[in-house]
């Protein structure tokens, strides 16, 4: 059964964020709150953690996962930013959105969308999050937690530890989150697209 952690939405304790940060290093999956809707989180590199994600949420190899990054730096690191796009990420981050890019060589091929070579990334403003990236140090791989045939991601810590207990490692609770999702902005060509309006405003869309 999955292990339920209680955190301040402001201050989160120490121990217990390096006790959920310890989980991720050991490959286990945690669901855990954002600035917009809960997610299920992992090691960015552990295989065997995406296949748990994918069955969760009943995903093809096609699915697009999202990289949770501290700062523009990191996102700089993991994918393809000229100066035009680092401009517009500035602008916008940290927030609600998802920004699509190609992915650099930094980054394992499986997490990679297999055909355009692209990958969601965020940097979020949520206290517990930039606890827990500060803790482990890397981005972390993750995905709506979104379940098949249900209209809106989970919200209630709660429920997420009843449905899925047996199914990941960890739920974090900070008090009930949100079911907007984010603003997806793909910057892979020439303009800007908008592909999803979220709780993100929109953003300028001229690079």
């Amino acid at each position: 059964m999955a292990q339920f952690f209680s955190l301040h939405p402001e201050h989160p304790q120490p121990r217990l964020i390096r006790q959920a940060a310890e989980i991720v290093r050991g490959g286990g999956l945690i669901a855990l709150p954002t600035d917009a809707a809960y997610s299920l989180g992992g090691h960015t590199g552990d295989a065997a953690l995406l296949d748990r994600i994918r069955r969760i949420r009943e995903v093809g190899e096609g699915h697009l996962f999202t990289l949770m990054c501290r700062d523009l730096s990191e996102i700089a690191t993991y994918a393809r930013v000229d100066n035009a796009r680092y401009r517009l990420l500035k602008h916008t981050t940290p927030g609600a959105y998802t920004f699509i890019l190609e992915g650099t060589k930094e980054l394992p091929r499986r997490v990679l969308h297999p055909k355009r070579k692209t990958i969601g990334l965020r940097v979020p403003q949520h206290p517990v999050v930039k606890a827990l990236l500060d803790e482990l140090d890397e981005p972390l791989l993750t995905s709506t937690l979104m379940l098949p045939g249900d209209e809106l991601p989970l919200s209630d810590p709660q429920e997420i530890l009843d449905r899925l207990g047996k199914q990941i490692d960890l739920v974090i609770e900070c008090g009930r989150c949100g079911t907007e999702q984010t603003t997806i902005v793909n910057l892979t060509g020439d303009t800007p697209e908008i592909v999803r309006e979220g709780l993100g405003p929109l953003p300028p869309l001229g690079l």
